[in-house]
């Protein structure tokens, strides 16, 4: 069953929080853009999966979706055909519209040109491989370790079960970074591959951190990326 069309005020508030690449509070966004994501903006991005909003104290957090994100890319190629007037809307159509151009030159993706640097992947050099000596190379070497490769299954029960030792209390949010350790010899590959199929289940849920500042580089490790996101933070159970 296809989506229903995103009203324009709707499609601007999806809009902000791809920008900001991060979850943002009303409070946020009303000291920050003068606006809040409430009533039936909230309720169609919510229901379209566009947007996770999570109560925080006793307003909302949101945060753009994988969904959310594959939208804000057909937006950017396609342009903002949600009707809406004023020089206000033409502003925000031009510029979704013509940042196309940018996009295809350069040939990035929306997340390089919004994503915030701190979640972005250091840049590697490969170090020069040495060829062995000769004496060397006479000693025969043992084979390289290979990853314990796991039924997805397995893994999946593992994080679940990691999830239930470490929450505190129902609904509860746990860090990757405290969940990892608890994964024993799990390959980070096959974790990451469980953890971007468990946040399409109806009971899970994978979010960024909200405050980006408090983030370690431990933290920044152990995230995910999902659509283009870090996530660093897992709820199971909802």
């Amino acid at each position: 069953m296809p989506d229903k069309p995103l009203s324009f005020s709707a499609t601007c508030a999806l809009l902000i929080l791809m920008a900001e690449d991060r979850e943002m509070s009303n409070p946020e966004l009303k000291e920050k853009y003068g606006v809040t994501i409430t009533g039936k903006e909230r309720t169609a991005l919510n229901e379209g999966r566009f947007v996770t909003s999570r109560r925080t104290g006793r307003s909302f957090s949101h945060v753009l979706t994988d969904k959310g994100w594959h939208h804000a890319s057909q937006l950017f190629r396609d342009g903002v055909t949600a009707p809406g007037t004023g020089f206000a809307a033409a502003t925000v159509k031009a510029l979704v519209g013509n940042l196309q151009r940018h996009i295809a030159r350069s040939e990035n993706s929306l997340a390089e040109i919004f994503g915030r640097e701190e979640d972005l992947p250091p840049a590697t050099t490969e170090a020069p491989v040495e060829e062995p000596s000769a004496s060397e190379a006479a000693i025969p070497q043992p084979p390289a370790a290979s990853g314990i490769s796991l039924a997805s299954d397995d893994v999946e029960t593992m994080i679940r079960k990691a999830y239930a030792q470490l929450a505190d209390k129902p609904n509860a949010w746990v860090s990757l970074t405290r969940l990892r350790p608890l994964l024993g010899d799990a390959p980070r590959a096959e974790v990451d591959a469980v953890l971007r199929h468990m946040i399409g289940l109806p009971d899970v849920r994978l979010v960024p951190e909200s405050n980006q500042k408090m983030l370690t580089d431990e933290d920044r490790s152990a995230a995910v990326v999902i659509g283009d996101q870090a996530k660093h933070l897992i709820l199971i159970g909802a």
